[in-house]
């Protein structure tokens, strides 16, 4: 045996252990507990599963170690789109969320050092933002043409061949890479049946995000060969070219690389060249300001899914109280404006900053009832009693009345502030970065 065949079989061993390794298995716990989630087919919760891990760890251990570990399908859930089509999930019980989530933790440190610079999805100290502002760099140096390419459900897709050839260029652990294709392959439960999977690798699981990255750095590799400028998150990937012929000709060969080489499927219909301020990417879109800068903004896809949200949380229809439903909307408020914090959008977050005040003022005017309740609400707010019961016996519309001088006068912004509501614009503009 040559003493790099020795070298392979030692880190083949140290792998594996490492996967199996004690401490590496309770950070793998802590990992999904935190993330919590709901139970597999298994019915196990997040909650039970420190018990069977206590009861059942050893038992596990040994099992995959002589390759006798089976997972269990993962429970098949739909979530809707924006289009109105649903994206399959893929729920794998809570035991192998955490096997898988051990194995994530000793192969991510090895990937990372070969995942290019320019790859952001599911990866350490990367986000979204990083990749939008890397795109903004290449537009304004001039690289303005912009090959879109979406990967046609490309989770579903993968091909478990390509992907474990890929694997196994740097794992040389036969018994790691075995039991990675066994999660390949444990197939899908969806109304009490069990599906093979012989493709893809279903999302859902903690080990799919890797394995994405594992096959497109393949394409990474293509592209930074060619010298190509791209940004690229999970399966979401933007080149960037000079000029419109090469934009054109960097599509069909990509193109046919994704497809012969990585055997996946190019969506033709969606993939396309165009001009920055043409695309939608992460959920931004880009304009041209005067001076012929390019900047970031919401896309208004994104803009028009914000106010759903938020009218769906402000109905009237919807009997919780006043302190519940602010919770609620401050959630999504920051929740969205910190990941969108980049983006030039004060003008949007001004108009639905008043537009939703109006909404929770209609909410308080309704939950106040009768006319009499409200007279005596609005005197305690400081309006005078003539004032206070012209607008509580008005025969005027929820909406209408949210409109009125006096009642805004009565539920100013400060108190609605004071009762705990974040304005969409004020926290835009507490943590707006400008770039």
């Amino acid at each position: 045996m040559t003493n790099v065949e020795i070298r392979k079989e030692r880190t083949s061993m140290e792998l594996l252990e490492k996967v199996l390794d004690d401490k590496n298995l309770f950070d793998a716990y802590k990992q999904v507990y935190k993330n919590k989630g709901t139970s597999g087919v298994d019915g196990i919760t997040v909650d039970e599963l420190g018990t069977y891990m206590y009861l059942h760890k050893e038992e596990i251990k040994e099992q995959i170690r002589n390759r006798k570990y089976k997972p269990s399908p993962v429970r098949r859930v739909y979530i809707p789109k924006d289009n109105g089509d649903k994206r399959g999930l893929g729920i794998p019980t809570v035991v192998d969320r955490l096997i898988q989530q051990a194995i994530v933790q000793v192969l991510s440190p090895i990937y990372e050092t070969q995942f290019s610079e320019t790859s952001y999805g599911f990866r350490p100290n990367r986000s979204c933002e990083m990749a939008i502002v890397k795109l903004l760099e290449y537009f304004n140096d001039g690289y303005t043409w912009v090959v879109d390419i979406d990967l046609q459900k490309f989770f579903d897709t993968v091909c478990h061949d390509k992907l474990i050839s890929i694997i196994m260029k740097t794992i040389h652990d036969g018994e790691l890479v075995s039991l990675i294709r066994k999660y390949l392959v444990s197939g899908v439960m969806e109304n009490d049946v069990v599906s093979s999977t012989k493709v893809g690798t279903p999302q859902g699981g903690n080990l799919s995000p890797l394995l994405s990255n594992i096959m497109l750095n393949e394409l990474d590799k293509e592209l930074e060969e060619r010298g190509l400028r791209f940004a690229r998150y999970a399966d979401d990937c933007i080149i960037v070219v000079q000029s419109e012929k090469a934009a054109n000709r960097v599509m069909e060969s990509i193109t046919k690389f994704i497809e012969k080489k990585l055997g996946l499927k190019v969506n033709v219909e969606k993939s396309k060249v165009a001009r920055p301020n043409q695309i939608k990417y992460l959920g931004f879109g880009f304009y041209y300001t005067k001076t012929g800068i390019i900047k970031p903004k919401p896309h208004l896809k994104s803009i028009q899914k914000f106010k759903r949200k938020l009218k769906q949380i402000t109905k009237r229809s919807w009997s919780i109280s006043l302190d519940e439903r602010i919770v609620k909307l401050n959630q999504v408020i920051r929740g969205w404006i910190n990941y969108f914090r980049i983006a030039d959008m004060k003008t949007y977050m001004s108009s639905i900053s008043e537009h939703l005040r109006h909404r929770i003022r209609c909410i308080i005017w309704k939950q106040w009832k009768t006319p009499q309740h409200r007279m005596k609400c609005l005197i305690k707010l400081g309006l005078d009693s003539d004032t206070a019961k012209s607008c509580s016996y008005s025969r005027k519309s929820y909406w209408q009345t949210s409109h009125c001088i006096p009642i805004d006068r009565a539920i100013s912004n400060e108190r609605l502030k004071r009762k705990g509501l974040v304005f969409p614009l004020d926290h835009y503009l507490k943590v707006h970065t400008i770039i």
